[in-house]
């Protein structure tokens, strides 16, 4: 894919490919996995490997990767393993006293609660995410080219939803899941404006070689 085109004075913007890692078994079960390091499964890996006819297309200036093994795995995977840095920015959202709860459960605690608003007890608030996204987009904004960001579920939410200017609490309209694909780009009209080129590419979509 074509990247934008910056002006004489000013590099092109990046585009990034946001690439969620593959099923694993607490993901498949709804279970907050933020700090626990588990593999994917037999099914996860399968898809992290059908990511390889599409990234493969790719000429990636950069290859990033969250340090959870499940996000390491998907990016080996894939194949773009042996080029990949690890970018610490992109680790899932700690979720303290709730890692490894399912949503329910946590209602069952604490009613009403959403991820997003309230954050997690002994593990990351939502202006702390905001701090890591912020961050995190003021180095990504300074490269070119194709990139690729291997991350997790609930940051990848919050990374789309401030890559295009709204607050944290939007990121839970932002599903992405198990192995799929989005790109964060910039206009082609107006590089400096922030757009989403693509969200949610499943593995069934990218099976079946069809939008």
């Amino acid at each position: 894919m074509t990247p934008v085109s910056g002006s004489a004075d000013s590099p092109a913007p990046p585009r990034l490919y946001l690439i969620r890692h593959g099923e694993t078994a607490w993901s498949k079960s709804g279970r907050h996995t933020g700090r626990t390091d588990i593999p994917l499964t037999l099914h996860g890996e399968a898809a992290a490997r059908g990511l390889r006819r599409w990234l493969g297309q790719v000429q990636f200036t950069r290859i990033l990767t969250s340090p959870g093994l499940r996000a390491r795995q998907t990016c080996n995977l894939a194949g773009l393993g042996l080029l990949s840095e690890t970018e610490p920015d992109l680790r899932e959202w700690d979720y303290g006293e709730y890692e490894g709860l399912r949503s329910t459960e946590i209602r069952e605690q604490r009613a009403g609660w959403n991820l997003f608003r309230d954050g997690c007890p002994g593990g990351e608030s939502p202006p702390q995410v905001t701090e890591r996204a912020k961050r995190l987009i003021l180095r990504l904004s300074t490269l070119q080219g194709d990139v690729a960001l291997f991350s997790h579920g609930q940051f990848g939410s919050v990374l789309a939803a401030m890559w295009i200017g709204l607050p944290i609490a939007d990121g839970q309209h932002f599903t992405l899941g198990p192995a799929s694909i989005g790109i964060l780009a910039s206009s082609t009209s107006h590089p400096d404006v922030r757009v989403i080129d693509l969200w949610n590419l499943s593995p069934e979509i990218l099976a079946n070689g069809r939008l």
